[in-house]
């Protein structure tokens, strides 16, 4: 709620988020789902990776190749774009190599349906 407060306090039509909905997950921030919810009408662009939720107290949850995490893009992007959603989505894989490419294709083929 504090970033939800801070936008409207500013009251600037210039002042959005870049929603990374796995980072909300490894983090142990929060539901993506959720999050839409409470402040999707300033999202202005999106991280499209996927992840887990932390299992312990010392390290991050686990990224996930998109589709194999807990971040529901089925829901997640429609509900973004019922609060008017139109910007960027970037794939994001940190990983290198071939697998990188490999995984960054296979995001396309499951977004473009639902972009």
């Amino acid at each position: 709620m504090t970033l939800l407060r801070m936008i409207q306090d500013i009251g600037g039509d210039n002042v959005g988020i870049n929603l990374d909905p796995a980072n909300l997950l490894m983090y142990g921030k929060g539901n993506p789902i959720d999050a839409v919810d409470v402040f999707g009408e300033y999202v202005r662009g999106m991280h499209a990776k996927d992840g887990e939720y932390p299992t312990d107290g010392a390290n991050l949850g686990r990224e996930k190749p998109l589709g194999e995490g807990r971040v529901n893009f089925p829901v997640l992007l429609p509900k973004l774009k019922e609060k008017g959603f139109r910007g960027a989505v970037t794939i994001e894989r940190e990983i290198a190599g071939p697998q990188q490419i490999a995984d960054i294709k296979h995001a396309m083929k499951l977004l473009n349906p639902l972009l």
